[in-house]
């Protein structure tokens, strides 16, 4: 690949994009206008590394990355599997570590053992279908939110949830509880399928380096 290519970065906008540059630093990749909280830029450069960044909406970064606009992403493993883009996902960053979740009252844990049709409730629809429908064998009716799902259940629009779990204190608050775990997810890494074969000794050599201070 020509030398004066730039490598193009998608990064998911507020602690992901501040966590993501907080580990570049660490392998010498730097770029000071990104920091500037009042800038109205949308793309930032190191001229010396050859490299462009540029912050997007997490569910907009694989989209970026799969139609090559960017080479690489960073975003949430929750994103990837909502989004379903053909990227490959090279790498777990391991920071914004959470779980996504079957949550609900304690109650509900009976309507999920005995796979009753059951209304859920969540802002990822993909996920929670693949699961219901792919995994559990159990068939339901989906619901998507955009708001506070907790809310879904306490009012009767769902029996359950499909929701990120932190700390779990909103479900407690709230008289909820994590009935069932989907899978782990944290931040992950995604290449361009085209720029993985184009530009593979930076890109592998990104990754190696990445790894050696995770």
């Amino acid at each position: 690949m020509e030398k004066n290519r730039y490598l193009t970065f998608a990064l998911g906008k507020g602690r992901l994009a501040n966590k993501t540059m907080e580990t570049f630093e660490k392998i010498g990749i730097t770029c000071q206008e990104i920091q500037d909280k009042k800038t109205r830029k949308l793309i930032f450069v190191n001229e010396e590394l050859k490299m462009r960044f540029f912050l997007a909406k997490g569910p907009d970064v694989p989209t970026y990355v799969e139609y090559g606009a960017a080479d690489i992403g960073i975003v949430g493993r929750d994103t990837i599997l909502q989004e379903r883009r053909n990227i490959y996902e090279v790498l777990d960053l391991g920071f914004g570590a959470c779980r996504m979740c079957v949550c609900g009252r304690a109650e509900a844990k009976e309507l999920l053992r005995h796979h009753e049709l059951i209304r859920v409730a969540t802002k990822y629809p993909q996920i929670a279908k693949d699961y219901f429908y792919n995994k559990k064998h159990q068939t339901v009716e989906i619901i998507k939110l955009n708001g506070s799902i907790e809310l879904a259940p306490i009012v009767g629009l769902s029996e359950v949830i499909v929701d990120i779990v932190e700390t779990g204190s909103t479900l407690k608050e709230n008289g909820l509880e994590v009935l069932e775990e989907i899978c782990p997810l944290s931040a992950r890494m995604v290449v361009n399928q085209v720029s993985m074969k184009m530009e593979n000794e930076r890109i592998s050599k990104l990754i190696q380096d990445l790894k050696s201070v995770l």
